[in-house]
């Protein structure tokens, strides 16, 4: 049974309702869930099932969510249960998320370069591009242009296009060594006037929530692997 991705529907809801499908151990699955789970290099959301904590939200199979709970729960298959997000987490996420969209297409219509890698957690995040010339100084530039955009704002909306529609926009996928999902329908990213990207993450209503990005600190791992950990600030 595919579990419906409320997170897609209502990524600004802190709390939801749901019948339980099936449990096994302490591994819950439900109908519905807007606990995003683990996936394209973004950590997953945290909380709690009726008053359960939950440790990790992961895919599962037929298109499931797996919510891993602290411990054995008393409900059973069949039970309606309460969620509760940990909106802080979910809402920093977010932010980083949306930052790195943004980061990404700066550089690539810079340099027409291209995501390598990245991982991003609450409390930092992480790009590596395949940028000829990198330096503190060259990536301080490209999040200075950043932070110029956000302070203007920008609306960011979500959709779903056919993918032989969606693949013939430039720069629709900027990773070098991935591709979106062999699916019918994409899911696409789009900030007014600034960027398109085909993408299953979650982001927020308009860049200017982001506040300010922060370069933490660069690394050089090579030509693939120009590295770049950043935060955001209110």
């Amino acid at each position: 049974m595919s579990t419906k991705k409320l997170y897609w529907e209502l990524p600004y809801e802190k709390n939801f309702q749901a019948q339980v499908h099936s449990i096994t151990g302490n591994f819950l699955v439900l109908d519905q869930s807007i606990f995003y789970p683990t996936g394209g290099g973004v950590s997953c959301d945290s909380g709690t099932i009726n008053g359960v904590e939950v440790i990790e939200s992961k895919k599962g199979e037929n298109d499931s969510i797996v919510h891993v709970l602290a411990e054995i729960p008393n409900f059973k298959t069949g039970d309606v249960v309460r969620g509760n997000l940990n909106w802080d987490r979910r809402y920093k996420l977010m932010k980083l998320h949306t930052s790195a969209h943004l980061l990404s297409a700066v550089i690539y219509k810079k340099t027409g370069s291209l995501i390598t890698g990245g991982n991003i957690e609450p409390d930092k995040a992480r790009l590596d591009f395949n940028l000829d010339l990198f330096s503190r100084e060259i990536a301080q530039s490209y999040v200075d242009e950043a932070n110029k955009l956000i302070a203007n704002g920008s609306p960011v909306k979500t959709y779903f296009l056919k993918r032989e529609e969606a693949l013939k926009t430039p720069g629709m996928v900027k990773l070098a060594e991935a591709f979106p999902p062999d699916v019918d329908n994409l899911r696409i990213v789009e900030i007014d006037g600034i960027d398109t990207q085909a993408d299953g993450g979650l982001h927020v209503k308009n860049i200017s929530e982001i506040g300010q990005i922060e370069i933490v600190k660069t690394e050089n791992k090579g030509k693939n692997n120009r590295r770049l950990y950043y935060r955001v600030n209110p």
